[in-house]
């Protein structure tokens, strides 16, 4: 099955193409004729499976297929629970879109408001916003929503965790009723069913991939570990394994912090990132991390929610996820597009409930491992 299959505009499929794809995932294969036909979508695919061009390429074939619009008009909105997220589906509507005449843009918090208000005013066609900065623009008048017939909720999961149900509801009344609603998340948890309840109609239930459950790409192990050897046991593993690139997350802002100015100490590149850094911190991290420059990248769940990083070889649990699904989204990260991946848990005693959290969820019985560090 090719993407001309779908019917979509020689624009599109031209660019697509030269993004390197060939054949749909099992995920876009369900979800384009889905969204062309206007249908709402409830989908659960995790990270790597292809769901940002899912609803993406739709999106533009649709917009292209209105008649007697002029200039650029607000009928799509795209809402993500973080900076990074917005940011790399935006960069996805832009290379999907570079061919055709449609405009987008991104709006976020942690950078000047002003040259977004900028932006708005030349007209866009597809707009993808977290809520908190949307709502601000919104209150100021910049913003008109009553063209708008797609809304997206993109790790709609994510967002309920991060507390957004609130400002979700108050961007929800100020849409027009009639409209298609298209609903990612990584997993069909009671919250997100929740949710839909009131919402979408009649929706296509999409599963990409059994939920809760890990890629087959990634090789998982356990190393036990008293807590204060870990720092130990993650510089060896990183030197003796001669790993360039690895993803190491922490639990806590402060942990990431620390960790990192530990790294550095010993010689090995590192930064970290999450929600106290600035947003140009948090970019020139990235930018550092994708070229080479920064060996070890440091990140908290909700910062590293959003990563897409091709290639991406070692995944490192310095500390366990409280709340289990974050483990699969976490090891995500790695094993995307069929590339083989690693993900490696430290994992102290005090964890050992975290990890069988984990283990009953994704269904299987980690390999443990031990390293000697004398």
């Amino acid at each position: 099955m090719k993407f001309d299959s779908f019917g979509l505009a020689e624009t599109i499929c031209r660019a697509i193409a030269e993004e390197g794809y060939t054949e749909p995932t099992k995920i876009q294969k369900e979800a384009i004729p889905a969204i062309l036909t206007g249908r709402d979508v409830l989908a659960a695919a995790q990270t790597g499976t292809g769901k940002t061009a899912g609803f993406t390429l739709p999106i533009l074939q649709r917009l292209l297929e209105e008649k007697g619009t002029r200039g650029p008009e607000l009928r799509v909105l795209i809402l993500t629970p973080t900076r990074e997220l917005a940011a790399q589906v935006h960069e996805s509507i832009l290379a999907y879109g570079k061919h055709t005449r449609l405009r987008s843009t991104v709006i976020f918090g942690g950078v000047s408001i002003n040259p977004q208000i900028q932006a708005l005013r030349k007209g866009t066609d597809i707009l993808v916003a977290t809520p908190g900065r949307l709502l601000d623009l919104a209150s100021q008048g910049h913003l008109k929503f009553s063209k708008i017939h797609t809304l997206v909720l993109d790790e709609a999961d994510r967002m309920l965790d991060m507390g957004f149900i609130h400002d979700i509801r108050r961007v929800l009344k100020l849409l027009p009723a009639k409209r298609q609603n298209l609903l990612f998340s990584a997993t069909f948890s009671q919250s997100i069913l929740k949710l839909t309840q009131g919402l979408l109609q009649k929706p296509l239930r999409i599963e990409a991939t059994p939920n809760s459950t890990a890629a087959t790409t990634v090789q998982q192990k356990i190393y036990t570990v008293e807590q204060a050897g870990k720092l130990a046991l993650l510089r060896h593993l990183i030197t003796d394994g001669d790993w360039q690139q690895v993803l190491v997350f922490t639990r806590t802002k402060h942990g990431a912090n620390r960790l990192s100015q530990k790294l550095e100490q010993s010689g090995i590149k590192a930064a970290a990132i999450h929600g106290n850094k600035s947003q140009n911190a948090r970019t020139k991290a990235l930018a550092g991390f994708k070229q080479g420059q920064v060996r070890v990248l440091v990140a908290t769940d909700i910062a590293a929610r959003g990563l897409d990083i091709e290639q991406l070889p070692h995944v490192v649990n310095f500390d366990l996820p409280n709340v289990a699904e974050d483990y699969v989204h976490r090891i995500g990260r790695t094993g995307r597009a069929g590339s083989p991946g690693h993900a490696d848990s430290l994992v102290s005693r005090e964890e050992l409930p975290l990890l069988k959290n984990i283990e009953k969820i994704i269904k299987q019985r980690l390999e443990r491992s031990t390293v000697s560090l004398n």
